[in-house]
């Protein structure tokens, strides 16, 4: 499920993965669906596409 927040006058959709944030909610769940299926990875197609990077970012619990 990914999770929307607002940062500044935008809104930014989240990976409740990886933390990793897009500026459209599809590209958000196809980055969701991918750390979900390949545990302790991104995809480089799809994390070019972000707009927000995380402090601190989600890792996978083991």
């Amino acid at each position: 499920m990914v999770t929307e927040k607002k940062i500044g006058d935008k809104t930014v959709f989240l990976c409740d993965v990886c933390g990793l944030g897009y500026s459209d909610e599809k590209t958000a769940q196809d980055c969701e669906d991918y750390c979900k299926a390949h545990p302790g990875s991104c995809s480089v197609e799809i994390s070019q596409k972000a707009v927000y990077f995380p402090d601190t970012p989600v890792l996978p619990k083991k």
